[in-house]
């Protein structure tokens, strides 16, 4: 009956294209608004200043400056490290201890190889940073914005987004006549 209707099969088309429209850009809108969790996103800064750190000791011979590091901050690495695990069990499930030891691999692998582009010049970049650390204070917070304020290799963006807030529903009530 398109051709007694013209109009309406228009509208059709229209309405249907509207929905395919929609239905593509939501995941996109989605993501969009997805905000990482500060937590989460300092944890992956200090796995990576470790790891930075402990590419360092193996590479420039300085494991005795690695184990002040972590002793000195522990308390604050293992809470981190616990972040990070709560961090792969809420995005991988199942696969959460494969996907940590993968990305902890990839993240030495991936420091290692900025190691040995750099050269000679890697020991005389990196071992200040020891120097740097030393400075800071034995709180979290001045760790974690130590570890933001580094150029430090990662091998992936790993976000965790908070879940959007449920939609408000209101209830139009049709009127009977």
């Amino acid at each position: 009956m398109p051709f007694l209707f013209p109009g309406q099969s228009l509208i059709k088309a229209g309405l249907a294209l509207s929905t395919a429209f929609l239905l593509l850009c939501a995941p996109a809108a989605q993501a969009a608004s997805c905000h990482p969790s500060e937590a989460d996103h300092a944890a992956f800064n200090l796995a990576g200043l470790k790891s930075e750190l402990m590419v360092t000791a193996l590479s420039c011979h300085t494991q005795d400056r690695y184990n002040q590091f972590v002793n000195r901050f522990r308390p604050i690495l293992a809470e981190s490290e616990k972040r990070l695990d709560s961090y792969f069990r809420r995005t991988f499930g199942n696969q959460a201890q494969r996907k940590h030891d993968d990305y902890i691999t990839q993240l030495a692998d991936i420091q290692s190889l900025g190691g040995l582009k750099s050269g000679t010049a890697f020991c005389a970049q990196r071992v200040p940073m020891y120097d740097e650390v030393d400075a800071l204070d034995d709180s979290n917070s001045d760790l974690a914005h130590y570890a933001e304020a580094k150029d430090i290799a990662q091998p992936a963006s790993y976000e965790s987004c908070t879940a959007p807030p449920a939609p408000h529903h209101t209830h139009i009530r049709a009127r009977h006549r």
